[in-house]
């Protein structure tokens, strides 16, 4: 069937709301909008982008995508990603990054996925990211492990207690979509890279104390060589020349800062309580 104005007929719309949080995302969330055409309901999250992102999510509702524009106050990842997640109103919600975009094999995939007569309550999807200095549109091999995205309304929520590396909890059964992925599109140089990498793990370290953990030596002089390998090696970031083994060792100084702050965020808090507790406490009243 053909539209009025004689364009290509409009594909019918997935019973989907895609999730989006973001602040100053001018440079990708265009692209992010434009892979989520099909979706019913397009909810983005910002938190006080002071460049062109609200006029680009603006341009886009005008065009005609469904989007709902809510704006609030950082709170946090998990607890602004589960803002958005409790606006949506379709039976499923994909929840995304503002950098990132559904490929087009996931995108025909994903009907077929929703309208499965036994369908689980959650789906699992390939990610796969560009780097710094490959020619647009190369990409590196898929995540290990897939990454939980896709989820029935009302049957997953995030994890409010996690500072970073947020992830949704699902009650119920998790499949896989096999076809596509999704594809982080935004390859920064390493300074900036660095400085997420450095945000990144003190928030994790930060989580671990708050959360008891005591600090592991044997982490620290293991994780990060071990983050590496598993990188370079077993995501095969060998086949990407110099990008590769940067963004390999950018990941071995992430786990080294987090380990490594870990260790003395948890030494200055066994510090301040031995500093609290009176010297005679504990012992007996004469």
């Amino acid at each position: 069937m053909q539209e009025p104005n004689g364009g290509p007929p409009e594909r019918p719309k997935q019973p989907m709301t895609a999730a989006i949080i973001c602040k100053d995302e001018e440079a990708c969330i265009g692209a992010c909008l434009g892979s989520l055409a099909d979706c019913a309901e397009i909810v983005v999250v910002d938190s006080g982008s002071t460049d062109r992102t609200l006029d680009i999510v603006r341009e886009f509702a005008v065009r005609g995508l469904p989007v709902r524009l809510v704006e609030n106050a950082w709170p946090g990842y998990a607890k602004q990603k589960q803002f958005a997640l409790d606006l949506a109103s379709q039976p499923w919600v994909f929840s995304i990054d503002a950098d990132e975009r559904i490929d087009d094999e996931l995108r025909r995939a994903l009907p077929a996925a929703l309208a499965a007569a036994d369908a689980p309550d959650a789906y699992r999807v390939v990610r796969r990211q560009t780097l710094f200095g490959l020619a647009p549109g190369r990409l590196v091999a898929p995540s290990r492990p897939k990454s939980l995205r896709l989820v029935r309304r009302g049957k997953a929520h995030f994890d409010l207690a996690a500072l970073v590396h947020e992830g949704l909890v699902v009650d119920g059964r998790i499949g896989d979509i096999a076809q596509g992925g999704i594809v982080q599109d935004r390859p920064l140089r390493l300074d900036d890279q660095m400085a997420k990498e450095i945000r990144y793990a003190t928030l994790k370290a930060r989580q671990r104390v708050e959360a008891g953990r005591r600090p592991s030596v044997l982490k620290l002089l293991f994780n990060p060589p071990g983050y590496f390998l598993r990188n370079y090696f077993g995501l095969r970031l060998w086949r990407f020349g110099v990008s590769g083994f940067v963004h390999a060792a950018t990941g071995a100084a992430y786990s080294f800062v987090a380990e490594g702050l870990h260790w003395q965020m948890w030494r200055a808090s066994q510090a301040r309580g031995a500093a609290s507790t009176p010297k005679n406490a504990g012992s007996a009243s004469r």
